[in-house]
């Protein structure tokens, strides 16, 4: 009988995808991250262009996968990684579109928690609206890996939203609320982690800024390597458990 893989979506077979993955929401950043970073780097699927990979950094391993952009993407891939592969740990690396003034291009933020109107955790069937927030571990250790390089950064929410073209009013009410930022997956993630019993955080690096329109082109944003740093650091302090 042939090896089935878990999923239509994931060539992978069980043992090919390491406790934590990072995950960009660009294939094309899981590729950067796997040709820079990971050594023995294996291709494990590239079923709808989708990369992942899996290395070693430090002796550790790790793989790094792309999500795809908005809730529905990161959650059909998450839920996957978190339910098929036993994977412990997701580290989202994505980019993000800055509120706050002190907040400005290439500054990378940690989401504690991720503010949304998708209706993604509805089909939870909960008494209430869901609450998606970071996991505190993954967290902790992402701001020391940042204190240790040296490195500044941002801790507060951030929105997730459905639409990449949101309306100038709604960006300034969130920014009044204090949210950080804004960008498409953190709280689908969250949200599969918590029903998982896994963990989850979102490493953000501002590509451009909603108010002062300051942006970064595309093929710089492939290659955001602090943020990079920064997860891969937190990933190797979660060996396999």
């Amino acid at each position: 009988m042939a090896d089935l893989t878990p999923t239509p979506h994931n060539a992978a077979k069980k043992g090919d995808i390491a406790k934590t993955v990072l995950m960009p929401g660009d294939p094309l950043r899981a590729k950067f991250v796997a040709e820079n970073f990971l050594t023995d780097a294996v291709l494990f699927n590239e079923i709808r262009g989708m990369y992942g990979y899996t290395g070693k950094y430090k002796g550790v391993p790790v793989s790094v996968m792309g999500s795809g952009m908005g809730v529905p993407s990161i959650c059909l891939y998450s839920h996957e990684l978190y339910n098929f592969y036993d994977v412990d740990n997701i580290i989202r690396i994505g980019t993000a579109g800055g509120y706050q003034d002190d907040i400005h291009v290439g500054d990378i933020c940690f989401a504690v928690g991720a503010n949304t109107a998708s209706n993604y955790a509805y089909h939870l069937e909960l008494n209430g609206h869901y609450a998606p927030t970071c996991s505190f571990e993954l967290l902790r250790k992402a701001v020391e890996a940042a204190e240790a390089r040296g490195y500044a950064y941002h801790v507060g929410n951030c929105v997730t939203s459905d639409a990449f073209y949101e309306k100038h009013s709604n960006a300034q009410k969130w920014k009044d609320m204090g949210a950080m930022c804004v960008e498409m997956e953190a709280a689908g993630l969250y949200t599969n982690a918590a029903v998982a019993g896994k963990r989850a955080l979102a490493i953000l690096t501002i590509s451009d800024h909603i108010f002062s329109g300051e942006e970064v082109p595309y093929e710089a944003r492939v290659a955001f390597t602090k943020m990079m740093e920064v997860a891969l650091d937190t990933a190797i302090a979660f060996p396999a458990e």
